[in-house]
């Protein structure tokens, strides 16, 4: 079917998940990434991705950037101009004094020609049907979207695509690609979210201690860390902004080499996360995935895995953060 990359096997050690044989017949998925500004979606789209997530925090959690509701319409033509998808996130959940808010940012949505929304909570769902109807809708629970019932209800209510739980291994995604009957995404590379809270806890536990700070961000390599006792040489960043606090993984997800198996599966959409990271990294894991696509895209009988890809990403990449397969090949995730 193709070949392994050296070194993958190694990296895999300890799987026990059966490999499902499923045909070559898979169309090339979607390179998608998050962008926050008219400028960086530019580049992003240069660098191979063909679709492009924007936002405010006003709707939606962790965007790298505010992208307002004047400048929306631009950066959604632009975007198209370019031949990519322009995405608009409203993934977080709202709270009953700000759903006055939706009607008329879904209208301003359906008016500038957005793709789709992605969107977690139904006060959305409910609001498309009678203030935007038409709008393309993809459903992201975030950490429990893990299975296909779940996929299939929201389905069922007008999604037509499923952000699959990071936690699933392959034999999971597999699976609830082929009972969902609807489209899936996946994150394959950058760090993930492993807790969310409201609140923004930081801020708080000094203001709770008297002290006036204020949190100052330094770039993709500083910034602040939890460290647990037990795992002193692991860093856990936290990421703060208007929707909370947001704890994320200590290392960094790099589905590279698992590219061919992804694609056979059926996956439709390819997420690369750039929070917390450099723009030129970004650039760079974007070129290595696109070439790996464009070359399965090619011809998948003779895809062979070019090394360089992974070194021009490591290259760039935080020493002190580790790429790994995350829970792909792992047979018990929870």
């Amino acid at each position: 079917m193709f070949d392994v990359p050296e070194g993958t096997a190694d990296r895999r050690a300890g799987s026990k998940i059966s490999r499902r044989c499923i045909p070559i017949t898979a169309l090339t998925p979607e390179l998608l990434i998050s962008a926050a500004s008219l400028e960086q979606a530019e580049k992003y789209i240069e660098a191979g991705a063909t679709a492009i997530l924007i936002g405010e925090s006003r709707f939606g959690m962790r965007q790298p950037g505010e992208i307002t509701s004047d400048q929306l319409k631009d950066v959604v033509a632009a975007v198209h101009r370019l031949g990519a998808k322009a995405y608009v996130n409203m993934n977080k959940l709202f709270r009953n004094d700000e759903l006055a808010w939706i009607p008329e940012y879904l209208q301003l949505l359906k008016d500038a020609g957005a793709d789709a929304i992605v969107f977690g909570d139904p006060a959305v769902l409910m609001n498309v049907r009678q203030y935007a109807p038409g709008l393309t809708m993809f459903w992201n629970a975030e950490m429990t979207g893990t299975n296909s019932s779940a996929a299939s209800y929201w389905g069922r209510r007008g999604a037509s695509r499923a952000v699959v739980a990071r936690e699933l291994n392959e034999e999971e995604i597999v699976d609830l690609k082929q009972k969902a009957a609807m489209e899936i995404q996946i994150q394959i590379h950058g760090m993930t979210n492993i807790y969310h809270s409201h609140r923004n806890l930081v801020q708080s536990y000094l203001e709770h201690l008297g002290r006036e700070a204020t949190l100052i961000r330094k770039g993709a390599d500083k910034g602040l860390f939890l460290v647990e006792a037990e795992r002193p040489d692991e860093k856990f960043p936290v990421y703060e902004d208007d929707n909370g606090t947001h704890v994320m993984s200590p290392d960094d997800i790099c589905l590279l080499e698992a590219l061919p198996e992804l694609i056979q599966a059926g996956v439709n959409s390819l997420y690369v996360e750039p929070l917390l990271k450099s723009e030129p990294y970004n650039l760079a894991v974007l070129r290595s995935y696109r070439q790996a696509l464009d070359l399965w895209g090619s011809n998948p009988e003779r895809y062979r895995f070019d090394p360089k890809w992974l070194a021009d990403i490591q290259k760039l990449q935080n020493p002190e953060r580790e790429l790994g397969f995350g829970f792909l090949y792992k047979e018990q995730v929870y």
